[in-house]
């Protein structure tokens, strides 16, 4: 299917926590955009209230069918501009968005998708690491169960810096999992909430850390130093 006279597809980086995280660049998009694909259309919903933008939204997320893609395909094929976005930061960063992207190149041979850079814990955790990241390995989350431990085993023997995301009901475990193996030296940064009103950043090896308390509530990006063997 070609797509000569067909929409584009924007991919818009919104905020991971202060609205004020966001490009001049993403709001305009986001109000001359046809329709906006969101995770959640209620949490976007808040951002596009905070900024007056009144365009259309439909849901996009990692439970969405394939019916849910044809339709995205035929409003692009109908010339509609469409604007994907993640409930915070970028969109196929540890998200669904990179399988929308796959599946709408298979069906739209020439389909134009452009990058709207903005917002990203990764980054965000990695910039205020201290950390070397001129390589740095980025590894999502952590499985809850199958294959937990064969993930914390590839951090134990990294060669570069690791970046994770922790669900705040887990980050005490994971922290404790951690111990067991890491190198005592091993340095550990967690941002905590960034960019948010309750924002705290931790550092030192995991002993120091879990001597730190933190508390099990908001949003956790871990950053590792490489294996020093």
């Amino acid at each position: 299917m070609g797509n000569m006279n067909g929409g584009m597809l924007y991919i818009v980086a919104t905020p991971i926590g202060n609205l004020g995280d966001i490009t001049f660049r993403a709001l305009e998009t986001l109000k001359t955009v046809d329709i906006i694909l969101c995770e959640d259309t209620r949490v976007t919903g808040k951002l596009l209230s905070h900024y007056k933008i009144n365009t259309p939204t439909i849901s996009y997320h990692q439970h969405s069918d394939s019916e849910k893609v044809d339709r995205i395909v035929s409003l692009l094929g109908e010339g509609k501009n469409l604007a994907l976005v993640t409930d915070a930061g970028t969109p196929g960063i540890s998200d669904p968005g990179n399988r929308l992207i796959e599946d709408l190149r298979l069906k739209i041979e020439d389909l134009r998708i452009i990058a709207i850079p903005g917002a990203s814990a990764t980054t965000a955790a990695l910039s205020i690491s201290g950390l070397p990241t001129d390589k740095f390995i980025f590894m999502g989350f952590p499985p809850h169960k199958k294959g937990r431990k064969k993930f914390f085993g590839e951090i134990k023997d990294a060669k570069y810096t690791i970046v994770f995301y922790e669900s705040c009901h887990r980050i005490t475990k994971c922290l404790n999992e951690l111990g067991e193996i890491l190198e005592k030296d091993r340095q550990v940064c967690i941002g905590r909430e960034l960019t948010k009103k309750f924002e705290s950043v931790y550092r030192g090896t995991i002993p120091e850390i879990l001597e730190q308390k933190i508390p099990e509530k908001g949003e956790f990006v871990i950053v590792i130093s490489h294996c020093y063997k």
